[in-house]
């Protein structure tokens, strides 16, 4: 359980009031957490149906099955240290309790063209074959629409995040080349937008279930 408890703090005469998310701590024990201000909290609350305001009406939230996967995910981008796949947990994360805290159950919304259309636009920026970093906010901020929205709706439309999205088309498209160039598997992971040789090979094998050269060595052998 996760409890939310309200704390005081009081600095220059003024009063400040902060949440904490804890529970019992015991030996050998990792903890995440996550710390958003009051401007981002009122972004993504704004797009929650039923939650228009921040408010904490209850002192705790069980692991609710919602939640869990929301929670994996964030354990995973923290043992791979992806900032990434943080950012976009983050709004996840502050997506789903808002959603909790006011019993609002999740909707399947029909996205309209436009929005369509907006995040067509972002798959074209994703597919086109260059290796810069591409945030969750560059892309909403270039669909003209808020990071919380455009992340719902990219997820309607595609069923992908748009991390997964992004990471599904760099391994794809460094899968290809691995099948049709000599080059290095170095150098074939940072042209698809890798940094980290180690995070390129565990991200392959997962994906494709052999390691990078494994991949390789068998599309020869099938080829031949």
């Amino acid at each position: 359980m996760v409890a939310i408890r309200p704390n005081q703090r009081v600095k220059s005469s003024v009063q400040r009031y902060y949440f904490a998310c804890s529970h019992e701590h015991g030996v050998g024990d990792r903890c995440l957490s996550f710390h958003f201000t009051p401007e981002f909290l009122e972004v993504v609350v704004a797009a929650v149906p039923g939650a228009r305001q921040i408010a904490f009406t209850v002192p705790c939230l069980p692991p609710l099955p919602a939640l869990l996967p929301i929670v994996a995910a964030a354990e995973a981008a923290r043992d791979g240290g992806d900032q990434t796949e943080f950012e976009e947990v983050a709004l996840r994360l502050a997506g789903a309790v808002s959603a909790a805290l006011v019993g609002t159950r999740r909707r399947r919304r029909t996205p309209s063209r436009r929005d369509e259309q907006r995040i067509t636009s972002a798959l074209r920026r994703i597919e086109a074959p260059a290796h810069e970093p591409l945030s969750l906010v560059d892309l909403a901020s270039a669909a003209a629409m808020s990071p919380y929205h455009f992340l719902r709706t990219f997820h309607a439309v595609t069923g992908m995040t748009p991390h997964q999205f992004i990471l599904h088309t760099r391994l794809h498209r460094a899968a290809v080349r691995l099948r049709r160039t000599a080059g290095s598997i170095s150098a074939i992971a940072f042209d698809a937008g890798f940094s980290d040789l180690s995070t390129f090979n565990r991200r392959f094998r997962r994906l494709m279930a052999l390691s990078p050269s494994a991949y390789r060595a068998r599309a020869r052998s099938s080829a031949g």
